[in-house]
């Protein structure tokens, strides 16, 4: 049995989005240095960002784009039951788990071992990836390749997966109550 129903968890994610998505439009650099971005990024070696120091205008395309996924997952709590239960989370909370781990295994294993303190992957970075070797260019995924990235992929992995765990086990109780309704109603006959 959960110790927090699915709905709860759902909520909290949404507001999450959401919050994310008011700091990300008004100070991005409040959550740049949040001690777990940070403590996170110096185990994973992933290397620091400037672009959040002020807000920009990638940081308002990314806080509009939090603020209506919140939204929107906020509003499918609102339907009955069984749609969001069963069928709508049912196929979001695998696929987002999918994503969210490819993600944070891409922006892992896509920084550069090059131009660390140590010969290893965890080693500290000694500077962003597109300064590690003279002459490179910066190219798109250059900006994934940060601590801020890794750890909102990295925890949005692990909520997501949590709500897929939560799910099954209240979707199965759903099932379950909704066939002893099916088989009161007929009186306790089978067809």
């Amino acid at each position: 049995m959960a110790l927090i129903s699915v709905k709860t968890i759902l909520t909290s994610v949404c507001l999450f989005h959401i919050t994310l998505a008011y700091f990300f439009y008004t100070n991005p650099n409040a959550i740049s240095e949040q001690v777990l971005v940070y403590v996170l990024g110096e185990a994973m070696g992933m290397p620091q960002t400037s672009s959040f120091a002020a807000p920009s205008g990638a940081s308002s395309f990314l806080a509009v784009t939090l603020f209506v996924l919140g939204l929107s997952d906020l509003l499918t709590l609102s339907m009955p039951e069984e749609i969001w239960l069963i069928h709508y989370w049912g196929a979001q909370a695998p696929l987002r788990i999918t994503l969210f781990a490819a993600i944070s295994l891409f922006t892992y294993f896509s920084t550069p071992s090059y131009g660390r303190s140590g010969p290893n992957r965890l080693s500290h970075p000694l500077a962003p990836p597109s300064t590690f070797m003279a002459g490179s260019t910066v190219t798109g995924g250059d900006g994934l390749r940060n601590r801020v990235f890794f750890t909102f992929a990295f925890f949005e992995f692990l909520s997501w997966f949590w709500v897929w765990v939560t799910l099954k086990e209240e979707a199965g109780r759903f099932a379950a109550k909704k066939r002893r309704r099916g088989s009161s109603s007929n009186g306790g006959l089978r067809p």
